[in-house]
């Protein structure tokens, strides 16, 4: 019977790749590569012969069952991502699972990897640690993750392009509280760079001209007092304080998002009870 065998690969730094990562990939009846081209590149330098196949979000519920009655003829099939560990933030999830399903041999070949890479040299704790992998494009999706991490003591971890890396320290700054905050940029590459400052600072600093090559985010947890001060927060205390901006003449909006921060909940619930608030006290002063 035949084994899957996920294979990491270097993340910039072609000397990271280990020697059973390349024995594998020699040894491998098939290849499987979400950029064969990039792919081909490390088998090249390493002299393996082998020719990778294109395995991606678009087509790989429909390479399945190939692969599946490839290893059930006993052959051997390597998965590798573009750079790093495949699986984390990359294709293949589906894959393992049928293959697991299956029945056959899933072997990890362990090595690079972003997220750990870019942990380990945050400076901040690693004891305990949430990896949110990619923020969803679109802003309404990208809040309400957000917002579930405020008061959260964890190391947050997250992948992020350097077009929209910005705005998205600009958002946690707003959202989870602006905390410190470390950059990790082409790691292990010639050009590695690795910034350390608050949330916010980050964000001014990349708002105009944006970082070149990949980007890794690791974000301080939340301490003692913040964590505190997310918890205590009663359905009553959220109400008073609703009532108390509305009546100060802030919109329901501005209302929902700024106490939605400050006691850790979420903004569209947090919206429409504050319309509920506002509209009570409406009918109160009618009936008056």
């Amino acid at each position: 019977m035949g084994t899957l065998h996920i294979v990491a690969t270097p993340i910039g730094h072609l000397e990271d790749v280990t020697f059973r990562a390349l024995r594998v990939l020699r040894e491998a009846d098939w290849v499987l590569a979400e950029d064969t081209r990039r792919t081909r590149v490390l088998l090249t330098h390493f002299d393996i012969p082998q020719k990778p196949t294109s395995l991606h979000a678009h087509n790989e519920a429909g390479r399945i069952d190939s692969i599946l009655e490839a290893l059930n003829e006993g052959k051997q099939v390597a998965l590798v991502s573009d750079a790093g560990t495949p699986l984390v933030s990359d294709p293949g999830e589906r894959l393992v699972a049928a293959v697991v399903e299956a029945g056959h041999r899933v072997e990890a070949i362990p090595g690079a990897s972003a997220l750990l890479t870019a942990l380990t040299v945050s400076g901040y704790s690693t004891e305990r640690v949430l990896f949110l992998g990619f923020l969803p494009r679109k802003a309404g999706a990208r809040r309400k993750v957000l917002e579930a991490q405020r008061g959260r003591s964890e190391t947050l971890v997250l992948f992020e392009s350097p077009k929209r890396v910005a705005t998205t320290l600009a958002e946690i700054a707003e959202i989870v509280g602006d905390r410190r905050a470390c950059l990790a940029r082409e790691l292990t590459k010639q050009h590695e760079e690795v910034l350390r400052d608050r949330a916010s600072v980050l964000a001014a600093r990349f708002e105009e001209t944006p970082p070149r090559g990949e980007c890794t985010l690791v974000i301080e947890g939340a301490d003692e007092a913040e964590e505190a001060a997310v918890q205590a927060w009663t359905d009553q205390d959220v109400d008073e304080a609703i009532v108390q901006a509305l009546a100060a003449g802030r919109s329901v909006k501005d209302v929902s998002t700024e106490i939605a921060a400050l006691a850790g909940r979420k903004r569209r619930g947090l919206y429409a009870r504050a319309v509920a608030l506002r509209d009570a006290a409406s009918e109160g002063q009618g009936e008056s």
